[in-house]
């Protein structure tokens, strides 16, 4: 699984650098791409469900002003997207409110204004944190496996131990 960064412009780029930093400093393979909520809705929708067939594990969405496209983005897919609110206007309040208040039933994790290192490392966590519950439904797996296995051999016991007593001289046999 890797890491999908979209910017809302290409001038949001030396703020959402941090999130490629924090990917890279974690070993976290990424991909970026330059596209707009409001100017490219079509691209953008066919790039998010490419990305996710494509194996993209979380998404990191870094927008100013009305700060959209996290939003636009979590609309598209059931992955995890963390958005980064970028200074513009109002000191990046605006976005960082527009981030925050998403409608009930379309999450969007949200990180400190350009913040976007942080979104790095909280994608990061997000990862690994699958790679765990994919370990632990492998355990599980097994341990059906094992408890399988051993009420098969318990069951062979048990006919084994029921066909011996049937074989077992009775109490009248042992006198004639």
């Amino acid at each position: 699984m890797h890491v999908t960064i979209v910017l809302g412009s290409s001038s949001d780029a030396r703020v959402m650098k941090g999130a490629a930093d924090a990917l890279d400093t974690c070993g976290v393979e990424w991909e970026a791409r330059i596209l707009s909520a409001h100017r490219m809705p079509d691209e953008l929708k066919a790039y998010v469900e490419g990305q996710v067939q494509g194996g993209t594990g979380v998404f990191i969405a870094g927008a100013g002003l009305a700060a959209h496209l996290p939003g636009v983005i979590a609309s598209h897919t059931v992955k995890p997207v963390i958005g980064v609110p970028i200074r513009a206007a109002f000191d990046g309040l605006d976005a960082l409110l527009s981030i925050v208040q998403m409608p009930k039933g379309v999450p969007v994790a949200t990180v400190g204004v350009n913040n976007s290192y942080n979104a790095g490392l909280l994608a990061a966590q997000i990862l690994a944190a699958g790679q765990l519950a994919g370990q632990l439904d492998r355990q599980a797996q097994a341990a059906r496996e094992d408890a399988g296995e051993l009420e098969e051999k318990l069951q062979r016991l048990r006919r084994e131990r029921a066909a011996a007593l049937l074989k077992e001289p009775q109490n009248r046999e042992v006198f004639e």
